[in-house]
């Protein structure tokens, strides 16, 4: 008897003090340590990727912001704020009438099959939107001039690039709506294009946060 309880309480001590040891370990020392490696190695990406504007942060270069016009009375669905480019169409987003504000709802697709009469709709409208909005008086967009992702979300809905043909295709309503020359509009999207990664993994992309920020400081300049 006196030997099962001395055992009994011989293991749950070593039990306790296993315990505490890898609670130490896994619980501070590990976590410490990532994280003092990921402030010292990457501290953009550890901080959330956060983009700045006049000393204020402003989102995240992970995360996509939808860029509308505040909502009139009555509607449900914002209209775009067409002096801002446009990143790819959006679930889950809250709307962004002011450039340097955004507010993230949640995160998700629409899980429709490629042949489902609501998604080709969708699809369909988002299309003729993206014609006339962006059709000038001296430049007009075909709708074979449209790219895929101008109609399409991403699985997450948060996809924060777009192509640089969408970008382009932009310029002209863009340069328009802000009085600003198409030569000057088309160097900033060529200024805030990205390659490959690694020259190899993926496609060239443009960051549409990182873009408005810029087409905001040209205004403020000009």
């Amino acid at each position: 008897m006196n030997n099962s309880v001395t055992n009994t309480a011989r293991l749950l001590g070593a039990g306790l003090r296993a315990l505490l040891v890898l609670t130490v370990v896994t619980g501070v020392i590990y976590p410490l340590a990532v994280t003092g490696v990921a402030q010292g190695l990457f501290p953009g990406k550890a901080n959330g990727s956060e983009i700045t504007a006049n000393g204020k942060v402003v989102g995240s270069s992970l995360i996509g912001q939808a860029y509308n016009l505040p909502l009139k009375k009555g509607q449900e669905t914002p209209e775009p704020d067409l002096k801002w480019f446009q990143g790819r169409p959006q679930n889950g987003l809250g709307t962004n009438s002011f450039n340097t504000r955004y507010k993230l709802i949640l995160s998700g697709a629409t899980n429709r099959s490629g042949d489902n009469a609501d998604l080709i709709k969708w699809v369909k409208d988002a299309k003729a939107a993206v014609v006339k909005d962006n059709s000038t008086a001296d430049y007009k967009v075909r709708p074979s001039d449209v790219p895929a992702e101008a109609v399409t979300s991403s699985g997450s809905g948060l996809d924060p690039d777009i192509s640089p043909d969408y970008a382009d295709l932009q310029v002209h309503r863009v340069a328009e709506k802000n009085g600003l020359p198409v030569a000057q509009v088309e160097k900033l999207v060529g200024e805030h294009t990205d390659g490959r990664t690694l020259g190899f993994v993926g496609e060239p992309r443009v960051n549409v946060l990182e873009l408005n920020i810029a087409l905001k400081d040209l205004m403020a300049k000009g």
